[in-house]
C-alpha cells in the first residue's frame, strides 16, 4: 500500500484505498490528484514527494468524499499549498460536516461524524484560479457525487475518480454509492467512448481498456433497478425497499451502511419515479412506492 507507480511520462499514481494521482508539471513541481483518507495518508504522500525530490505545487480534488480529501488539511497545514476544488464540491471540502449531514438527511449522529465520512476542513480555490495546473484537462464525471471531475494529463493518462467500481467490489457489496443515477449512466456512456493511453479509476486497477469495467458497472445499476421495481409490485415504503436490498445482497446494516446504501437507494427511487417506472403514493402518513 502507498507504492508509487509510474503511469506515463509525467503521470504517476499512489496505490491507496482510493488511488492518488501525481502529475509532474515541470522542474520537479508536482500536483496531487486527491490526498487520501486522513492525515496519515497525507504524511505518507509528503514522504514520497520528499524521497523523489519533488516540490508540491498543489492538490487537485476530484470530489469531496472524505476518502479523497482526508489528507488535505494535514498537507495544507504543513506546506501551505493551494487546494483546487470546484462548485459544491469545494463547499463540502471547506465544510465537511455537509457530507454526513447530506447522507443522513439531518443533523448526523455521532456514529457518522468520523474520518471516513467527515474530513478535516481545508481552504480551496476554484479551477478557474490562475494557479490551477494548465496541463490538466478537466473532465466532468457527475453522478457518483454532485460535481465530480476526472483529469487527463498531457501524456494521455486519465484519472477517473469514483465513476467505476472494481469487479471484486461489485461482487462483494453490489451497491456502489450513487447520488444521481441518470447522470451516472450518462457518465458511464461518456467514459466508454473515451480514448486514452491509460485509465486510472480510484477504486479499480489501472487499465488501457476501460470498456469491460464500464459495462459491468452499468449492468449492476440495471440489476439493482430491476430488483427495486420487482419488489414494488406491491407498494412499499423507502425503508422496506432498503431492507429488501440489504436482504437480497446479504448486506449488514449499521449506521454507516444505512446512510450510504440508504441514500443510494433513495436516489434509485427518485430516478425510477422520474422515468415513470415507479409511482409515489401517500397512505397512513407513509410514502410508498409502487410499480407503474
Amino acid at each position: 500500500m502507498f507504492e508509487l507507480t509510474q503511469a506515463g511520462d509525467c503521470s504517476y499514481y499512489v496505490n491507496a484505498p482510493a488511488k492518488i494521482g501525481v502529475y509532474c508539471s515541470r522542474d520537479n513541481q508536482v500536483y496531487l490528484i486527491d490526498s487520501g483518507n486522513d492525515k496519515d495518508a497525507g504524511r505518507k504522500l509528503l514522504r514520497i514527494l520528499e524521497q523523489r525530490g519533488w516540490r508540491l505545487a498543489g492538490i487537485v480534488n476530484t470530489h469531496s468524499n472524505a476518502d479523497h480529501i482526508g489528507g488535505n488539511h494535514f498537507i495544507q497545514q504543513k506546506t501551505g499549498c493551494k487546494i483546487f476544488a470546484e462548485g459544491i464540491e469545494g463547499h463540502f471540502t471547506e465544510s465537511p460536516i455537509l457530507e454526513p449531514a447530506f447522507l443522513y438527511g439531518g443533523f448526523p449522529a455521532g456514529e457518522l461524524r468520523h474520518k471516513f465520512l467527515m474530513a478535516q476542513p481545508s481552504s480551496v480555490s476554484p479551477f478557474s484560479d490562475p494557479d490551477f495546473p494548465s496541463g490538466l484537462k478537466v473532465i466532468p464525471l457527475p453522478g457518483h457525487f454532485f460535481q465530480m471531475y476526472g483529469f487527463r494529463t498531457p501524456d494521455d493518462t486519465v484519472f477517473l475518480a469514483d465513476c467505476l467500481s472494481s469487479a471484486a467490489t461489485l461482487e462483494k457489496y453490489h451497491v456502489s454509492f450513487i447520488y444521481d443515477v441518470a447522470a451516472y449512466l450518462e457518465t458511464l456512456d461518456a467514459v466508454e467512448r473515451m480514448e486514452g493511453r491509460l485509465f486510472v479509476p480510484s477504486h479499480a486497477e489501472a487499465t488501457d481498456d476501460i470498456g469491460p469495467l464500464v459495462d459491468l458497472n452499468r449492468k449492476k445499476v440495471r440489476q439493482i433497478a430491476d430488483l427495486i421495481c420487482t419488489f414494488c409490485q406491491t407498494p412499499a415504503s423507502s425503508e422496506a425497499v432498503l431492507k429488501h436490498v440489504f436482504d437480497s445482497y446479504g448486506l449488514t446494516m449499521n449506521f454507516e451502511q444505512h446512510v450510504l446504501v440508504g441514500s443510494t437507494v433513495r436516489s434509485y427511487l427518485s430516478w425510477l419515479h422520474n422515468c415513470g417506472e415507479l409511482e409515489a403514493e401517500f397512505a397512513d402518513n407513509t410514502l410508498r412506492w409502487k410499480r407503474s
